[in-house]
């Protein structure tokens, strides 16, 4: 695929994945500054890992969220919790995701998890 293929693929696979909300507000948010930044992980993240046939969107998920505790990524695990509820996992699954993260990554990192995930899924309404 050439650069504006992966876009209009990664745009597509950002929508599925965080909705169009969330993406329209990014777009929105585009300056001069970011634009090229936003354009390589449309393209990259969403265009090319998002893509690859290896693992599956809730796996995908699984992942993200896992990598977003252990590197206390706070904004990016709330906005992939949205991520994760869309591609098809459960809270129940989730909450068994942040107790492995608790062995893995650490207990205080898990335990700052389940805290945004109860206010996420509590603003969101799930």
């Amino acid at each position: 695929m050439d650069d504006e293929a992966r876009r209009k693929t990664g745009e597509a696979t950002r929508r599925e994945v965080l909705g169009d909300e969330w993406v329209d507000r990014s777009l929105a948010n585009r300056s001069a500054f970011n634009a090229d930044w936003v354009d390589y992980i449309t393209r990259t993240a969403w265009g090319d890992v998002w893509q690859r046939p290896g693992l599956d969107r809730r796996a995908r998920s699984i992942v993200v969220l896992s990598v977003c505790v252990a590197n206390a990524q706070w904004d990016e695990f709330r906005l992939h919790l949205r991520g994760a509820l869309n591609n098809g996992l459960t809270r129940d699954e989730i909450k068994e995701i942040l107790i492995q993260c608790a062995v893995y990554a650490s207990v205080p990192a898990a335990n700052h998890a389940f805290k945004e995930a109860e206010a996420f899924f509590k603003e969101a309404g799930v």
